[in-house]
């Protein structure tokens, strides 16, 4: 407060201390400045400006100060084996009480692992000191438009759910509702190195969907370290913020700057989102092996590829209609016929009950290993209930065995995985085809698709592979990458797929997840046209149309009931053109998505795209390798008070009103009363002349035609 009311230098009306300090800090981190180029127009202000001024004398005390401004996090100590936190009871013991190991290291007596706990009760009261936050915390009810089409998870029946069972929670609506994420990045972009850091993210569903999934609607909570990744220890550093989640359920008392009052504040935990490895830490459910699928539970249908040695996932005519035909057809499945029903998910209290009177083994890497290093069970071997390895610490919530959804399918990853699927078995990529001599081998074993199986030439050890439907030939497979290669789209659309793309070599590598989904939604479509098989090329082009339907962000009840029943029949037309080894759990996901759909809301809300793109802002905080979690939780806390301070800056670009990279500039419209063309936006680059071929002039006069507004009456 005293840093508010000092001016900036004497006589100046214009600035205080406070008020310069975070105007040009906010300009270093829009700028993207260096610390050291800072530092220099510090030292050069502080000689410009009149003496006695009270600028701060280095960017260390312009930190300082701003640090103060915003909420603090805490450092609590951790097991390096990931057995137990030092907090609470424990805070004073000096090693680890289930392993044995030092709470520090020989040599400097720090800590040897550190939890950094970033607390949330006191950032949602925050949210509640500005009324344009409070005024933005009740979108949900006041703001969201109720026409039965799902826009928001407020319209799905998850929310409407949790409203039902707790009349109490749902009668304010500055409750808030949360969902959590976490996944782990690599610091140093070395797959060798194993160093990871895992933050626990939180994003409000209260907000409106154009400000929900923005970074600046996040919340880090935990940040843990460590040169393994925590794994299914994970729950052992979720425990302050369970504590705070349990608090939050009971209420917290929080002033309203918009209502001019005190009101008791209730917070809710709704789902989790993370990838599909995480989807096992954070549900206690193993996403490995024959029970993969946590939806089906125990009842996924999987087979063991015994030259593969893999596991595939087939068997989805059970998800199709009772009288659909291809629950008779023997031939083209698996030579079984279909009478069983699709499994229903289970709820949290059926889930609880097949881990009732489970002893789990403890937690950590160090507490309960036998002389050959791997896990053992506490009090001797345990059988585990089908492929449950942990009661999850999110049971502890009160409310959470009652919820819909508890943990979300990722489709970015799924997508990804199923893009790879096909672009590398049908251009026959090395390592990534799923073609191959062991696939007809499994065939065999199977018993079905004879027409497939190897053929072993007389008097040799060679074997003839019947080419598949699926196979395209060499110039094919060029005329595929062509129609990739050289792809021109707008800025900030997609990445430079073409640089993934060596026609010559007939060969796709370097994708990154928005580029699959870029390539499945729209680019697929258009190259698979040169496949020679019309029940392939309809096949994919199915598939492509269900990953456009399920992205969407206006949804409607009755078609994703009809996009459920269509999946089930293209994984179906799928199994009978494609070999067994295809069908990886996360081909197989895809059946449970739309009813995902129907209870957590659209997918742009529940997938992991904005969450790591949050990790790489934390990464960018980095600023000491030696100790890169504290960089990244100063950094954090920095950017967590700038944005606090955005919304009392006026008169400056701030982050929250900073433009978009390639904003229209209305300023460039051209005036006349009619055009044809719009001309809204920035000209790139020095104009050129171009001449029109015939049959552009004629596309040209179409669009004029078609699109040009004085002729209306004419064309009517």
């Amino acid at each position: 407060m005293q840093e508010a009311e000092k001016a900036l230098y004497p006589e100046c009306n214009e600035f205080t201390k406070l008020s310069f300090t975070v105007a040009i800090y906010h300009i270093k981190c829009l700028c993207s400045w260096s610390d050291k180029s800072f530092s220099m127009l510090l030292d050069l202000l502080k000689k410009a400006l009149p003496q006695n001024n009270t600028l701060p004398n280095s960017l260390y005390e312009a930190k300082k100060m701003l640090k103060d401004l915003g909420l603090s996090y805490n450092m609590i100590d951790a097991c390096p084996k990931d057995c137990m936190l030092y907090w609470k009871d424990a805070s004073n013991e000096k090693s680890c009480l289930k392993c044995g190991a030092s709470r520090y290291t020989p040599k400097s007596k720090a800590p040897t692992k550190t939890l950094r706990h970033f607390p949330l009760i006191p950032r949602l009261q925050r949210l509640y000191k500005s009324s344009v936050t409070s005024s933005e915390m009740r979108w949900h009810k006041d703001g969201r438009m109720d026409d039965g089409k799902i826009r928001h998870p407020a319209d799905v029946e998850a929310w409407k759910d949790l409203d039902r069972l707790h009349p109490t929670f749902s009668a304010d609506p500055r409750n808030v509702r949360l969902g959590l994420s976490s996944d782990g990045f690599n610091l140093l972009n070395d797959i060798k190195n194993s160093y990871s850091i895992w933050p626990v993210i939180v994003v409000l569903y209260n907000l409106s969907p154009w400000k929900c999934m923005k970074q600046t609607s996040f919340m880090l909570t935990l940040l843990i370290l460590g040169k393994n990744q925590p794994r299914n220890d994970i729950d052992v550093y979720l425990q302050p913020l369970i504590d705070e989640l349990k608090l939050l359920w009971d209420g917290v008392d929080t002033y309203d700057s918009l209502k001019k009052e005190s009101f008791h504040l209730r917070a809710c935990l709704l789902w989790t989102i993370n990838d599909f490895p995480a989807y096992a830490n954070l549900s206690g459910w193993s996403t490995k092996g024959a029970l993969a699928c946590p939806c089906c539970n125990k009842e996924t249908m999987s087979t063991w590829l015994k030259h593969s040695h893999k596991q595939c996932y087939l068997g989805h005519h059970r998800f199709l209609e009772g009288n659909h035909k291809f629950r008779l057809d023997k031939r083209g499945f698996n030579g079984c016929v279909e009478f069983g029903v699709a499994p229903q998910p289970l709820s949290g209290i059926a889930s609880l009950a097949q881990m009732e009177g489970v002893e789990f083994s403890a937690f950590g890497k160090g507490s309960n290993k036998n002389d050959t290093g791997k896990r053992k069970r506490v009090g001797g071997r345990t059988e585990l209930p089908f492929n449950w390895k942990k009661r999850s610490v999110f049971f502890e919530l009160p409310y959470w065995k009652h919820n819909l959804l508890r943990h979300n399918l990722d489709v970015m990853h799924i997508e990804k995985n199923v893009c790879d699927n096909i672009i590398g078995t049908l251009l026959e990529l090395k390592d990534r085809s799923k073609d191959k001599l062991e696939a007809q081998l499994d065939l065999q074993d199977m018993n079905i698709r004879p027409s497939l199986h190897p053929q072993r030439i007389e008097g040799s050890t060679k074997v003839i592979i019947p080419p598949a439907s699926y196979i395209m030939s060499k110039v094919e497979k060029e005329q595929f990458c062509k129609a990739l290669d050289g792809l021109k789209v707008p800025d900030g659309y997609s990445g430079n797929l073409s640089r993934c793309v060596k026609v010559t070599e007939r060969d796709m590598s370097g994708m990154k997840s928005h580029d699959c989904h870029v390539l499945m939604q729209q680019l697929l479509p258009l190259s698979i046209r040169v496949h020679p098989t019309k029940n392939v090329k309809l096949v994919l082009l199915s598939l492509c149309a269900f990953f456009r339907s399920v992205c969407v962000k206006v949804a409607k009840t009755e078609d994703l009931n009809q996009l459920e029943a269509s999946i089930a029949e293209t994984l179906c037309n799928l199994e009978r053109i494609f070999p067994p080894i295809f069908f990886d759990v996360m081909v197989h996901l895809m059946v449970h998505l739309p009813r995902e759909i129907l209870l957590g809301g659209p997918v742009h809300y529940r997938w992991m795209y904005p969450f790591e793109r949050f990790n790489k802002t934390l990464k960018d905080y980095m600023r000491n390798a030696r100790h890169p979690e504290g960089s990244i939780a100063e950094g954090y806390i920095a950017n967590e008070c700038l944005q606090f301070c955005a919304l009392h800056i006026k008169g400056l670009e701030t982050r929250l009103t900073h433009p978009k990279r390639n904003v229209d500039n209305e300023h460039l419209q051209v005036e006349q009363q009619h055009w044809a063309f719009s001309c809204k936006g920035r000209p790139l680059g020095r104009a050129a002349m171009v001449r029109l071929e015939w049959k552009e002039i004629v596309q040209a006069h179409r669009y004029v035609l078609l699109h040009y507004e004085p002729i209306d009456t004419y064309r009517k």
